[in-house]
């Protein structure tokens, strides 16, 4: 998969996915990085640690969030797009739902677009994302947790987002797909996932796991959120193991040791 001016080779490597939140109320590091510079130096050190793309998301995904304008989001990510583009030589990814704010992003220098909502938030963005030719990724999301079968339900869901992507014209080579832990699950639901995180394989797209420092980890260890890299570690060797090869963390240098000994264990 190339994204950006990077050739991804998802079947015999795996990499890490950086988290830039440009926002002042995201779960883990809402605040610190939503003005220009110190986000863009966020950008630069994760890079400087191994990070292979940046996602950068201007709206808290969180459970309460409050809701932004379109407007409000694209102020707070052009900008720092538009600089991360000159600067770093790693694709770009926008974090968003919005039709408008995956164009401003892929105007400014993102090359992927992350959906959150798997395309079935707004009808539009496949279409954009299609229209751009930038691969996407695919985040299984819902408005209620009620499952019949978790991990059954979870490929349907995905299954009908990964129809949306491909009916607005984008090849299935570009699609990444992500099965969202701490959406619309509960902590037993997200443990559940992560024991068969393998299964997800079936559906021959490359899987992106992120868990980085989230309720699962905090409710399963009783740890606060600024206490969680542990738990996130052990979450990204597991979900190698099981076939995930992307992995959206806030701990770069760490979390990618922990990757390439794995690599080397396996």
């Amino acid at each position: 998969m190339k994204i950006g001016n990077t050739i991804f080779d998802f079947d015999n490597n795996s990499y890490i996915m950086g988290i830039l939140n440009v926002t002042p109320d995201s779960f883990s590091d809402g605040g610190k990085f939503n003005n220009v510079d110190t986000a863009v130096a966020k950008a630069l050190t994760m890079v400087e640690e191994g990070a292979h793309i940046i996602d950068v998301g201007g709206e808290s995904t969180r459970p309460g969030h409050e809701e932004l304008s379109v407007q409000e989001e694209i102020n707070r990510v052009v900008p720092i797009i538009e600089i991360l583009a000159k600067s770093i030589s790693v694709p770009i990814s926008i974090d968003t739902s919005k039709e408008s704010v995956a164009k401003a992003a892929i105007l400014a220098g993102a090359s992927l677009v992350n959906d959150v909502w798997g395309f079935k938030k707004d009808p539009d963005i496949a279409s954009i994302t299609a229209k751009y030719k930038v691969p996407c990724c695919l985040m299984h999301n819902r408005t209620n947790a009620n499952y019949s079968n978790l991990i059954d339900d979870m490929i349907i869901d995905l299954n009908e987002s990964i129809n949306l992507a491909i009916s607005a014209g984008i090849p299935k080579e570009n699609i990444i797909i992500d099965p969202g832990i701490g959406f619309a699950k509960t902590v037993e639901n997200n443990l559940f996932v992560m024991k068969h995180l393998d299964t997800f394989k079936k559906l021959n797209l490359p899987i992106l796991l992120g868990t980085s420092r989230k309720s699962m980890i905090g409710l399963t260890l009783d740890l606060p959120v600024d206490k969680r890299l542990e738990g996130t570690i052990a979450t990204t060797v597991v979900g190698y193991l099981k076939g995930c090869r992307l992995f959206r963390v806030h701990d770069v240098k760490e979390n990618l040791r922990a990757l390439r000994m794995t690599e080397a264990m396996n």
